[in-house]
């Protein structure tokens, strides 16, 4: 438990743009993901380790996430980012932070609306461009400009947020002692249910069942490492796709006679 230096809420601030900024190789199935920016945020406070236990718990609620025709459910990354600075801060454990950090998601929606609201108006100042011939300027629309309004929009309400919240986060936990931090607590247990839950409507279907009651079986009476279950896992799934490959006709019957592409291409 501590305070947070000025510096080190920049840098969560930092953390948070690159996460939501669509910059390449960073973003949403990277930088977003609640465990890899808590991990972020704990090397930055000086406890990687917690870092990484907490954003992997903040993640669980978020395991089906999915942001379809340009919407957003919630911002799993703010969730991450301050989620995790608050926890390690003010000394919380995982279900409290987790607890906390789904409504700050919830809130990072608000951003999310206001960037795709205001960056319409570089869409036309690139229509601009074009009807100019001034080709070379269309980065600026699409690139710099973007990027830019992101950052005042992420990195600055976020660094606020980091400083201030998680100096005063202490004094909140004072006045939320007892009943009420344990009913955070309870809530912040129940989550990660959701998640997986959520995820399980994904993959229980069809010949995916037995993999799961197997995998299932298997990681509790076995007593072999995680690391041990991923790599049978990966290597089970292998063997399944090949087997299943295997036994796909290599040529399609139609009517009643077979056809293969390889018959039209010799007669074209």
């Amino acid at each position: 438990m501590g305070n947070m230096t000025l510096v080190q809420a920049i840098l969560c601030g930092v953390v948070y743009w690159l996460a939501v900024g669509n910059l390449p190789f960073v973003g949403l199935w990277s930088l977003q993901r609640p465990l890899v920016c808590g991990t972020l945020v704990g090397c930055i406070l000086g406890d990687p380790v917690q870092g990484a236990v907490i954003g992997a718990t903040i993640n669980l609620v978020y395991l089906g996430f999915m942001s379809a025709g340009g919407s957003m459910p919630a911002d799993m990354g703010l969730a991450g980012v301050l989620g995790t600075a608050y926890a390690i801060c003010g000394g919380l454990d995982a279900d409290t932070a987790l607890a906390i950090a789904v409504p700050i998601g919830i809130l990072g929606t608000i951003v999310w609306a206001g960037r795709m609201t205001f960056d319409c108006a570089f869409v036309h100042m690139a229509d601009k461009y074009i009807e100019k011939g001034e080709y070379k300027k269309i980065w600026r629309a699409n690139v710099l400009f973007p990027q830019i309004m992101c950052f005042l929009m992420t990195a600055i309400p976020c660094t606020l947020a980091a400083y201030f919240g998680a100096n005063y986060i202490s004094n909140i936990l004072d006045l939320l002692s007892g009943k009420v931090l344990t009913v955070f607590q309870i809530i912040g247990g129940l989550m990660p249910c959701l998640g997986i839950a959520i995820t399980l409507q994904y993959i229980y279907k069809g010949e995916s069942k037995i993999f799961l009651f197997a995998g299932f079986l298997l990681a509790v009476y076995s007593g072999l490492p995680l690391l041990t279950l991923g790599i049978i896992a990966f290597l089970v799934a292998v063997v399944y796709v090949q087997v299943t490959d295997a036994k796909l006709p290599t040529a399609a019957t139609v009517n009643g006679a077979e056809y293969d592409d390889e018959d039209d291409e010799e007669d074209d």
